[in-house]
This record gives C-alpha cells, structure tokens and sequence, in this order.
C-alpha cells in the first residue's frame, strides 16, 4: 500500500530540491525527519514538511504506525518557469527565470 503527498508549485528549482530528497529516499520515515531538520539547505524546509504530511496521512486515514513506515519513493519534478526580464545596456534585456518544483512522497510499510 502507497501513501502519498504532494508539494506542488515549491518556489525553488528541482535541481537544487533533488540534493535533497536524494538523501532521505529508502530511509525510515522517522530517520527521515529528523535528518531533514539539521540540512542546511533552503529546500529541507518544505520536503521536511511533506514527508511529515505524508506520515500523518499514513496514522491517520490508514492505521499505519510511523515507526514502520520508509520513504520508498520521494523525486522532485521541474514544474512551469516564470520569466522575467532586467533591462540591460543598449536596449537589450537580460531574461530571468524563476524556476519552480513539484515534490512527491511515496511512503510504504516495512517488511508488511
């Protein structure tokens, strides 16, 4: 059985999530998060914040104990790029793009 929570339209580029969720994916969900709350980066904040949504979804709408639970899958995908422009010398403007994500967690029960 897959439990699953989404954070979509996340204001940091997947690229930069990504070194992030590469360090929970197999662990324990209690592993997890408590790894996820001394990382330095930006992005620990809100993955943290998903996997813990996705073990209350777990406690609570299907009876699973957190201490059985493990992060079987969590990726981060590219989601749509705002563009913005800066003007520059000459009449010419330098393009900005303001890349988002969409971040996923898939939590399953050990040895079930």
């Amino acid at each position: 059985m897959d439990i699953r929570a989404h954070l979509r339209f996340l204001p940091i580029s997947a690229q930069k999530v990504r070194l992030v969720t590469d360090l929970v994916r197999g662990k324990s969900a209690n592993e997890a998060l408590e790894m996820l709350r001394f990382v330095p980066n930006r992005a620990a904040i809100p993955v943290r914040k998903v996997l813990a949504s996705a073990v209350a979804n777990a406690e609570e709408n299907f009876g699973v104990s957190r201490d059985d639970l493990f992060v079987a899958t969590i990726y981060a995908d590219e989601a749509p790029t705002r563009r913005w422009r800066r003007f520059g010398a000459r009449g010419r403007f330098k393009p900005i793009l303001r890349r988002s994500s969409h971040v996923t967690v898939i939590l399953r029960e050990r040895g079930a």
